[in-house]
C-alpha cells in the first residue's frame, strides 16, 4: 500500500517509520521538526513535502502530538482522495471532535499498551525494549471510528506493522480507549506510581539506603504482581490487607473513581488536546 506517515521523526514516529522500512510498502514520511528531520536522515530519509506525501495514499498515519492533531488533520483530511483510511495513534483527539468530518473517508484509531510486566522474554536486551514497537512483544488496542469492516482489517494490518511485534489486537471503541487512557493508565495508575517513587523517596529521606530501599519496593511490587495479576495461587497477607485499608484512607479520596465517569474523561482529553471547555 502507499502509505503516508507524518510525525515520522518523533518519539512514536520513529518506532513506526523503523518497522515500515522493513516493509514492501510504498512509503513517504513527513516531518518538519529539527530534531525529528535530524533522525530521519540518520536513517537515510529526506522528509517528504505534504502534497506528494498525500497523492495516491491509501493509508496516512498522524503520529503527531495530541495538540497537533485538529491543526494537521485540518490540512490533510480535505486533500485526500476517498476511500483512504486515517490512523490516529491515540483517543484524545478523536474523542474530542478534532477530527474533520468526511463520510467518504474511515478513521481508525490505535494505541499500543507495551510491553507487559509479566512476560516470558529472555533476552535482556528484548526485556529492555520497555516501550515497545523495536523486539519486545506487545498486545494493541484497536477501534474503528468510522468506515466499514474492510477499514478495519486494513487497519488492524498496518497497526500490527508499525508496532510489531504485536500479540492480540483488542478491538474496542473509541470511548473505551478513553477509559483505559487517559483514565485508568495515566490518571490513576501513573498518578499512583509517580507517588510508589515519592514513596521510595521519602523511606530515602528517613535514613533508607538508597540502593536498599529501591531493592525492596522493586521486589515487593514484584511479588505483588504476582498475587494479584500472576495467578500465583496465593494472597495477600492479613496484616499487608489491614496496612491497606488504613492507607486508603490516608493516600485516596473516596470517590477516586469518578476519574471514570464520562464527563471527567472528557474534561482530561479536552486538557491533553488543549481544547477549551464549552462555553469557556
Amino acid at each position: 500500500m502507499n502509505i503516508a506517515l507524518f510525525g515520522a521523526g518523533g518519539k512514536m514516529g520513529l518506532r513506526c517509520t523503523d518497522n515500515l522500512l522493513k516493509t514492501d510498502h510504498a512509503c513517504r514520511f513527513v516531518e518538519i521538526s529539527p530534531a525529528g528531520i535530524e533522525a530521519l536522515a540518520g536513517r537515510g530519509i529526506a522528509p517528504t513535502p505534504v502534497p506528494d506525501a498525500l497523492a495516491g495514499a491509501e493509508v496516512v498515519i498522524l503520529a503527531v502530538p495530541d495538540r497537533r492533531i485538529r491543526e494537521v488533520a485540518a490540512e490533510v483530511v480535505p486533500q485526500l482522495a476517498a476511500g483512504t483510511l486515517v490512523m490516529i495513534l491515540d483517543p484524545a483527539a478523536p474523542l474530542a471532535g478534532l477530527l474533520p468530518e468526511r463520510a467518504d473517508i474511515a478513521y481508525f484509531v490505535t494505541h499500543p499498551c507495551h510491553p507487559p510486566i509479566l512476560n516470558d522474554e529472555s533476552d535482556p536486551e528484548v526485556r529492555r525494549d520497555f516501550f515497545g514497537g523495536i523486539r519486545a512483544r506487545q498486545h494493541i488496542v484497536c477501534a474503528l471510528m468510522q468506515g466499514g469492516e474492510v477499514d478495519y482489517a486494513r487497519g488492524v494490518a498496518m497497526a500490527r506493522t508499525i508496532f510489531a511485534p504485536v500479540m492480540t489486537a483488542h478491538r474496542i471503541t473509541v470511548e473505551q480507549m478513553a477509559v483505559l487512557e487517559p483514565a485508568m493508565a495515566e490518571t490513576v495508575v501513573l498518578t499512583l506510581m509517580m507517588t510508589i517513587k515519592e514513596a521510595m523517596e521519602e523511606a530515602v529521606r528517613a535514613g533508607v539506603p538508597a540502593e536498599a530501599a529501591r531493592d525492596f519496593l522493586l521486589g515487593h511490587m514484584n511479588v505483588n504482581l504476582g498475587i494479584l495479576f500472576g495467578g500465583l495461587g496465593a494472597r495477600v497477607s492479613d496484616g499487608a490487607m489491614k496496612a491497606v485499608e488504613r492507607g486508603r484512607k490516608l493516600v485516596l479520596r473516596d470517590d477516586w473513581k469518578r476519574v471514570f465517569e464520562p464527563s471527567a474523561i472528557l474534561r482530561e482529553v479536552r486538557a491533553i488536546t488543549g481544547t477549551p471547555e464549552a462555553g469557556g
